[in-house]
């Protein structure tokens, strides 16, 4: 079958019926490492608004970003330079409510981006930590709540596309290290590619008012292995701007990550050291292994 035929084949999970969807979870977890969210209490008018707000602080002249890249203690930064064709914002510490007071001050927002981007964190970090407990339940994990202290950073991207750039890469294709990421695609400017099991890239279409859900490294390590965490990229097919905002659950920084008990027995048995986020993030770093083959590294000793 071929990449056109594949289109529009990834799962979709319907949050209002998840207690009865959860065998589906588990197969789009186990087999593509990411699904659609449909019916996820997200209002729809906040999903546009926190579009506008991140395209306008994005389009914010260079030398004002980069006042936010100088803050101290870093919660955020800007990559690439001034005619990259991708460029971030990052929210990393909303267990603070001084990080958002923070950033909205260093880079001037109004009053009005300043409540739709916290009622945004808000409601996607809620959804985000729902979607973690039901893939915990759907592998058979009740009763235990075990992504309760876990945080949610937030990053906005710009891709500035331009006649010379389709057909290259916005993006690189990667995995995510974390546990998983909520994303909320551009509805109307496509590219998004990700990693089918056999290793080939198809394309994801958009879907408004829709979250795309990734699974990052630390599932596939929480999970034993039973998990899958899917390779994405962008690639640049028109020239135009292209705006993403996506959430991504993470561990605390002091937490080994390791799998529950219930995950581990003769097959299969133990698969990883246990290990701590920045730990995995630097063997990812020193070895550029922007994908899960960086959980090599910390496989256990059979």
């Amino acid at each position: 079958m071929g990449e056109e035929g594949r289109r529009g084949a990834i799962p979709v999970i319907d949050m209002k019926e998840i207690p009865f969807q959860h065998m589906k979870l588990r197969e789009a977890c186990e087999e593509w490492g990411c699904f659609r969210v449909v019916n996820h209490g997200v209002p729809l008018v906040l999903m546009s608004e926190m579009k506008s707000v991140s395209r306008s602080i994005l389009d914010l002249p260079l030398e004002v970003k980069k006042r936010y890249e100088c803050v101290r203690p870093r919660i955020g930064h800007i990559v690439g330079k001034e005619n990259a064709i991708y460029e971030s914002l990052g929210l990393y510490d909303l267990s603070s409510p001084e990080s958002l007071k923070l950033f909205c001050s260093q880079l001037d927002v109004s009053s009005h981006q300043r409540e739709t981007l916290r009622a945004y964190t808000e409601a996607v970090t809620g959804l985000a930590m729902e979607i973690g407990d039901r893939v915990a339940r759907s592998m058979g994990l009740e009763g235990r709540d075990f992504f309760k202290e876990w945080a949610c950073q937030f990053r906005m991207n710009k891709y500035s596309f331009t006649h010379e750039t389709v057909g290259s890469g916005g993006l690189l294709a990667h995995t995510d290290p974390g546990l998983l990421t909520v994303l909320q695609d551009d509805e109307v400017v496509g590219g998004l590619e990700i990693a089918d099991s056999s290793n080939s890239f198809i394309h994801v279409d958009s879907c408004p008012g829709t979250f795309l859900v990734n699974l990052g490294d630390t599932a596939v390590a929480w999970s034993n292995g039973r998990l899958r965490s899917v390779k994405h990229r962008v690639q640049c097919k028109e020239p135009t701007v292209r705006i993403s905002i996506g959430g991504f659950v993470v561990p605390p920084k002091e937490l080994a990550i390791k799998a529950p008990a219930e995950l581990v027995d003769c097959h299969p048995p133990r698969l990883y050291i246990p290990f701590t986020y920045d730990e995995y993030k630097q063997i990812r770093s020193s070895n550029k292994m922007p994908n899960d083959e960086a959980l090599s590294f910390l496989l256990a000793q059979s």
